[in-house]
């Protein structure tokens, strides 16, 4: 057990992850508010590192965000140079003209007038800087910066065939003396609520699965750089079950899947013994009588299984927050959910193993940031933890163990190669679990029709 003297020698680590598209689609209203929000809690917890990972910066046209972009990073180093926050180093990938590369993430970080020391490594030299400049602000084609490595997922990896923004980009730090890594992520989203109940794990829960396990595989095959203890925080687009959320909520109720002959738009209406819509699902819309309050209850937690089957490789402080997607983009509606998707816990703060021997376990907080006010469609998620001083470079323990891990989970998601030869394909008929297959049909409503017991 640490003693007093050693808690007050530990560093105070602040980890925040936030996917800030929406606030891009509408600025004047929501970008204000997000940051008054975020320096609010950065006041509140005064850490000594601040590492903030962003994912979908400048929103889905960035050539149309960039002046607010640049007035976002503006605002926020202003309001963290007054909190006496000194040394700045920030990476924007900005560069939306290159397919090739370009992911949307940004990794922000801020170190404290009153750290002891602090370095940056160089993956390019496999070694420290030599002098870590107080405010280095890098945008734009940021390729060939050495104190970063990004990567865009290959091509093959996309669900849909279209190379959309997601990928990966670390940084390693010494932090008073201990080194850790800091990878911001961005895996793949549900294209559609049908497909993804038509099992468990969905085509996308693979897809994200193997583009995790890529990503993690990577750092530790990485012999220049070596490995270091990592927190793994971003976009994991995670889900839960949704095919056993949908069975869950509709016990005793009758489905009816409409599909609509002009459109081929499918939804399956779930309705009681009087005949309201308790529940409707379609590609995009998952809606319940009691939306606001049934996700925000502690049942929906059992269904969060994406990560189950590499809890040797990450762990994860409990959560006891709600559902961080997907919120209403309207300031006048901060806490209430979108009826596109079933609420999921996307956005994460992961880390290896060895991070436990770094850091003093008992003393953490990981929660939402604005649960009360409008962040997005997306609430900011945020971990402190205290980092032990001077604990050097820590090898990784067992890294063959890992390493076969690793591979044996990639050849279990790979075990239908077809699935992803055929995900561009994946409609609105397809995928739809406790859903009829046969339909008959109603041509004065101009739908298919058919009714059966779930």
């Amino acid at each position: 057990m640490e003693s007093l003297s050693d808690v007050k020698s530990d560093t105070e680590l602040m980890l925040v992850t936030a996917n800030v598209g929406s606030l891009f689609e509408d600025p004047k209203r929501l970008l204000s508010i997000w940051l008054e929000e975020f320096t609010a809690k950065v006041s509140e917890i005064k850490p000594k590192f601040l590492a903030l990972h962003l994912q979908e910066v400048g929103g889905k046209t960035y050539e149309n965000s960039m002046d607010h972009v640049q007035q976002f990073i503006r605002c926020l180093c202003e309001a963290m140079e007054s909190m006496g926050y000194i040394y700045v180093r920030i990476y924007m990938d900005e560069d939306f003209k290159c397919a090739e590369h370009f992911t949307a993430l940004g990794n922000i970080y801020f170190g404290h007038k009153d750290l002891c020391t602090l370095r940056i490594w160089n993956f390019i030299k496999y070694d420290w800087e030599d002098k870590l400049d107080e405010k280095k602000i890098f945008s734009g084609n940021i390729e060939a910066i050495s104190t970063k490595e990004k990567s865009k997922f290959p091509q093959h990896f996309f669900p849909e065939c279209k190379w959309s923004r997601k990928g990966f980009m670390r940084t390693r730090w010494e932090i008073n003396g201990t080194v850790i890594e800091l990878v911001n992520i961005h895996l793949f989203h549900d294209a559609s609520n049908l497909a993804a109940c038509s099992d468990f794990p969905s085509v996308y829960c693979k897809t994200r699965r193997r583009a995790l396990i890529h990503t993690i595989e990577r750092f530790h095959l990485d012999e220049k750089n070596g490995f270091v203890p990592f927190f793994l925080f971003g976009d994991f687009n995670f889900r839960c079950d949704t095919a056993g959320v949908v069975k869950e909520l509709t016990a005793n109720l009758v489905a009816h899947r409409v599909q609509s002959i002009k459109t081929e738009n499918t939804k399956i209406h779930y309705r009681n013994s009087i005949g309201n819509n308790i529940l409707t699902v379609g590609k995009k819309e998952f809606s319940h009588a009691d939306h606001q309050l049934k996700f925000k209850e502690y049942w929906l937690k059992k269904f969060d299984k994406e990560l189950e089957p590499l809890t040797e490789i990450l762990i994860e402080y409990p959560i006891t927050f709600i559902p961080s997607y997907p919120f209403e983009e309207d300031p006048e509606m901060p806490t209430d959910y979108m009826s596109t998707r079933c609420p999921s816990w996307c956005d994460r703060i992961l880390m290896t193993p060895q991070i436990k021997d770094i850091i003093t376990s008992s003393e953490y907080k990981y929660d939402i940031i604005g649960e009360s006010v409008c962040m997005g469609d997306h609430k900011p998620i945020y971990l402190t933890v205290r980092l032990k001083q001077n604990k050097g470079s820590t090898s990784p323990k067992c890294l063959d163990k890992t390493l076969n891990l690793l591979k044996t989970l990639m050849d279990q998601t790979m075990v239908d190669e077809s699935l992803w030869m055929e995900q561009s394909n994946v409609d609105d008929a397809e995928g739809e679990g406790n859903c009829p297959s046969k339909l008959d049909t109603d041509t004065e409503r101009g739908v298919l029709l058919k009714e059966t017991t779930v």
